[in-house]
Parts: C-alpha cells; sequence; structure tokens
C-alpha cells in the first residue's frame, strides 16, 4: 500500500491521537500500566512547534500513521554522529504489515538527510525490536547500562 505522507496540522491531533491510543494500548503490558501511561504520549498543539509530526494516509484520507522526530542528544547516537531521533512511529493496528511504517521510516530517514544528519536513533519499545531489525536497523550496543536505552537502532542517512 503506498501511504501519502504530509506534514501534520493541529486539525490532525483528534486523528493522530486515536492511531497513538490505538498503538499503545496493543503494547505487551498490562492493561493498567497502559492507561495510566497513555496520556504522556498524546500529541498536543505545542508539541506542532518543537516536533517535526508528519501523518500517513490512505486514499481516503484517514489518518493511519503518526512519526514524530526531534534532534537527538548526542550522548545517545554512535559516537561522532548527528542524528534526529524518532521520538514516535505509530500505525493503526488495521495497517501494520502493510508498508506503512516502512514510509514514515523512509521519510524519516530523508529528512534526517535533508538536514545533513547521520541518520536517526530509534528507542524502541521492547515488542517493536523485530520491526525495526527488519528494516536494516543497526542494533547500538549498550555501553553504559546506567545511561542507555537497551532497545537503541540507528538508521544511516547515507545514500
Amino acid at each position: 500500500m503506498q501511504a501519502h505522507i504530509r506534514p501534520a496540522t493541529g486539525n490532525d491531533l483528534t486523528a493522530i491521537n486515536a492511531v497513538v491510543e490505538a498503538g499503545v494500548m496493543d503494547w505487551d503490558l498490562p492493561e493498567r500500566v497502559k492507561r495510566l501511561s497513555l496520556d504522556s504520549y498524546r500529541y498536543r498543539a505545542e508539541d506542532l512547534g518543537h516536533l517535526d509530526l508528519f501523518i500517513a494516509e490512505n486514499d481516503e484520507g484517514e489518518i493511519i500513521g503518526v512519526a514524530a522526530l526531534e534532534t537527538a542528544d548526542e550522548k545517545d547516537l554512535p559516537q561522532g554522529k548527528q542524528g534526529l531521533l524518532l521520538h514516535g512511529l505509530y500505525v493503526d493496528p488495521r495497517y501494520r504489515g502493510h508498508g506503512v511504517g516502512r514510509q514514515l521510516l523512509d521519510h524519516a530517514i530523508d529528512l534526517a538527510r535533508s538536514r545533513n544528519a547521520d541518520g536517526v536513533l530509534v528507542k524502541a519499545q521492547p515488542n517493536a525490536n523485530g520491526f525495526f531489525a527488519a528494516l536494516g536497523g543497526e542494533a547500538l550496543t549498550v555501553e553504559n547500562p546506567g545511561r542507555d536505552y537497551p532497545h537503541r537502532w540507528w538508521f544511516s542517512a547515507s545514500t
């Protein structure tokens, strides 16, 4: 399926957050944990000012995926690299397995490239590791267990 990717607007936030909620509620966590943490994953109008938030739409204009990027902290990146952090990537469960997530990640890598960044860093939910591995991500080694998130993936923006 070929989704249409575009920047998000304030008018998209309700639909974006519906996709985020469906994604979070599908995680392999206790229901109570998901309910209590859900609000921290929702996007708000002020996020549009500091995140690159973009959406994937189907042919009917329905929002079926969302991704958000911000500048990555240098200490989280591979040594000597500059990059963007994939703040979130969510695909409506009805559209998983149809290439929407790949298209959103490819868009994020293209954005990094356009900004002369070296790539995109992902701090994945543990159950998403297979997805990022299948897309060719490089699993980053935990060098400092007190600092490094264990499920980090690097996607180079080099062509």
